[in-house]
């Protein structure tokens, strides 16, 4: 194979992590030849970033054409195109239109696609990119019952998002939402579900303890009045949604007003039939008069089964690593992302890799885990630039300071969300106390402490305490004088720490 061009750096892909390498070398290397490998003509980019604390970032997601890259970097070339086939040893990259570049440096940020529980059916959707967002919007609108299976960040975001119809959201948790909380936080929230869209949470600084109890094993059932706002024609393809995707969708079904979610917990799909299998298969047994008469049919290892229009798949995600493996050697780990060491260097040489594409090798700080999220996207992306350029440089590097704490913020039914460390005490076994001080509609905050040291801490509500428990959780203070205190709300802790 003859290559069509060799580039010094070839970054693959156009979501955060991508184009953040991309600006990284070619802001860096002004006169180096650098490619982006993507197959939309859009790119995913990182508006109005703003630097919280020490390790907390909070940014908005963008989709814009590839051209406002190729007008800031005269140095930048876009191939709109796919890869097919990885040749590491020859230093080169095959693509679908039958093309062959060759590089110096390669780094691999293609992401990840969505796990579907069942492939190739016409009522399964996945959500993962603007397409399938787009999809999803359309068939939406002429729905009178969709099912939510999963319970990540897509289905929080879904079930509180979707107005005019009916949701069943099957979850295998005893809590919902429980990638990111605990049953209580779960608790705290639900009512949120039945709460006006417009009607916004409120903060309160100070407020009283109150015990909220943990959510069961069995269905709830909320309903409530939904408002609906305008929509915007969402850009077309592109890479993984970013934060608040829905904002410009309308996400409306066909029952103005209406919005009832029911929480299956514990449950996952057992079988999905039509009326057609109705029909041929006389092992399928359905009382029509008890579920309707819909297009597809879900049935959940509870013994329910229900009609719907559609079912949403949001089991999660996986590496897209296809195109990479055959007649290489890649370290990979056990959810199939390409290792990479502190230096985001995978296991061929000249090849690295950031964002959900990959699994973070290296010895983790206590503080620490990795999870595909959009700030670690960014970070990743960051840290692999300045790894390929102090490479090239001969220069040492060192792993970034963002990587010695979790941090995350974010936003679920409308609340603020904080985590930090191991907020859901991950991986400290039974080693660790927790503190709770929750007040309803208006904040939850939970501690994680460990030896009397703050290791993680979930924070729901404008609480205003994100960096005070950042510095305590850096600085390892011990905090066993303090006891319960230390969430008294009488007390006010940032004042009495900093």
């Amino acid at each position: 194979m003859e290559n069509q061009k060799t580039f010094k750096f070839v970054v693959v892909g156009g979501g955060i992590a991508g184009v953040t390498c991309v600006e990284q070398l070619a802001s860096q290397f002004p006169s180096a030849e650098l490619a982006l490998v993507t197959s939309g003509p859009h790119i995913k980019t990182v508006t109005n970033y703003k630097q919280v604390s020490r390790t907390l970032e909070e940014f908005g997601v963008e989709e814009r054409p590839f051209t406002v890259l190729e007008e800031k970097y005269s140095n930048l070339t876009f191939l709109q195109t796919s890869v097919k086939a990885l040749h590491a040893n020859s230093h080169c990259l095959e693509t679908t239109d039958g093309k062959v570049y060759g590089y110096e440096k390669l780094c691999i940020c293609s992401g990840a696609r969505p796990r579907l529980f069942l492939e190739e059916n016409p009522y399964v959707l996945g959500i993962r990119d603007t397409d399938s967002a787009q999809d999803f919007q359309k068939r939406l609108s002429k729905a009178k019952r969709i099912v939510v299976i999963g319970n990540g960040g897509i289905a929080l975001e879904l079930v509180h998002e979707v107005e005019g119809c009916d949701v069943i959201w099957a979850i295998k948790d005893k809590a919902i939402g429980n990638t990111f909380f605990d049953a209580g936080a779960a608790q705290f929230l639900i009512p949120s579900l039945e709460v006006h869209k417009s009607q916004k949470t409120f903060p309160c600084k100070r407020p009283r303890y109150t015990v909220e109890e943990t959510a069961g094993g069995t269905a709830h059932t909320f309903t409530a009045e939904r408002n609906h706002r305008q929509t915007s024609t969402p850009t077309e393809h592109g890479s993984a949604l970013g934060p608040d995707w829905h904002e410009g969708i309308q996400l409306q079904g066909a029952e103005q007003g209406r919005h009832k979610v029911m929480v299956e917990y514990q449950c996952e799909v057992e079988k999905i039939f039509t009326p057609s299998d109705l029909l041929s298969s006389p092992e399928i047994t359905l009382n029509l008069e008890t579920v309707g008469s819909w297009p597809v049919y879900i049935r959940l290892n509870n013994g329910k089964t229900y009609g719907c229009d559609f079912i949403v798949s949001a089991t999660g995600v996986e590496p897209n690593t296809d195109a990479f493996l055959q007649g290489n050697n890649f370290a990979q780990a056990d959810d199939g992302g390409l290792q990479v060491d502190h230096q985001m260097q995978t296991s061929e040489s000249d090849v690295y890799a950031a964002g959900d594409v990959c699994a973070a090798a290296w010895k983790h700080s206590p503080l620490w885990q990795q999870m595909r999220l959009w700030t670690q996207a960014r970070q990743m992306g960051w840290h692999a630039g300045r790894c390929i350029a102090a490479h090239v440089l001969s220069e040492p590097i060192e792993l970034d300071f963002c990587f010695e704490l979790f941090s995350h913020i974010t936003k679920f039914f409308n609340y603020k969300v904080v985590l930090l460390g191991k907020f859901n005490a991950q991986g400290l076994g039974l080693n660790h106390e927790l503190l709770v001080r929750c007040t309803k509609g208006q904040e939850y905050v939970k501690v994680v402490l460990s030896g009397g040291r703050m290791v993680g801490a979930v924070l729901i509500g404008d609480t205003d305490l994100e960096e005070t428990f950042e510095n305590l959780i850096l600085n390892q203070m011990d905090l066993t004088p303090y006891g319960e205190d230390l969430l008294n709300p009488d007390i006010d802790i940032e004042d009495y720490f900093d």
